[in-house]
């Protein structure tokens, strides 16, 4: 195997893995860690207690989509140079950059630092909105991480 077929495997594989943890976040991490009361035997989280755990679960999950968007780019921008990409790749590698870094530079700091004043706090208007905001970013995310990974493995098997 040369090269360039190691590269493009690693590069969808941490595509695929990106797009797993984004439904794993969104679909079971969430639905678990805000029911908790359902799955112990007495509620003993607060929501704000709840929201603190999931936060940080996001805060980690930061250190991956950084690397995720410089991975993206880099991989990218390797391809335009050589002509190997399409209007597709090009839109949905912006998208899932510009959605990896809105995440995790805006509304996950946003969010912790809600936290870090007071569960009061965490009730106002302005909180709702920026998590209702961070969960429609992270869909995005997962829409265009999709079309990426779909796009990129077409081109691969097209363009070799």
């Amino acid at each position: 195997m040369n090269k360039k077929a190691i590269i493009d495997i690693f590069y969808l594989l941490a595509m695929g893995m990106t797009i797993g943890a984004v439904l794993i976040l969104g679909a079971f991490v969430a639905a678990v860690v805000f029911h908790s009361e359902m799955f112990l035997s007495i509620p003993i989280l607060s929501r704000y207690e709840e929201g603190k755990l999931m936060g940080e679960i996001f805060r980690r999950f930061s250190y991956w989509a950084y690397s995720m968007a410089a991975i993206i780019a880099v991989y990218e921008i390797s391809r335009y140079k050589v002509m190997q990409i399409d209007k597709i790749s090009i839109l949905s590698a912006l998208g899932a950059i510009g959605t990896l870094l809105l995440f995790s530079a805006v509304y996950t700091p946003k969010m912790l630092e809600f936290q870090q004043q007071g569960e009061m706090v965490m009730m106002n208007n302005a909180f709702e909105s920026l998590h209702k905001a961070s969960e429609i970013d992270f869909k995005i995310l997962l829409v265009m991480l999709t079309i990426l990974f779909g796009r990129r493995a077409y081109l691969m098997v097209v363009k070799r």
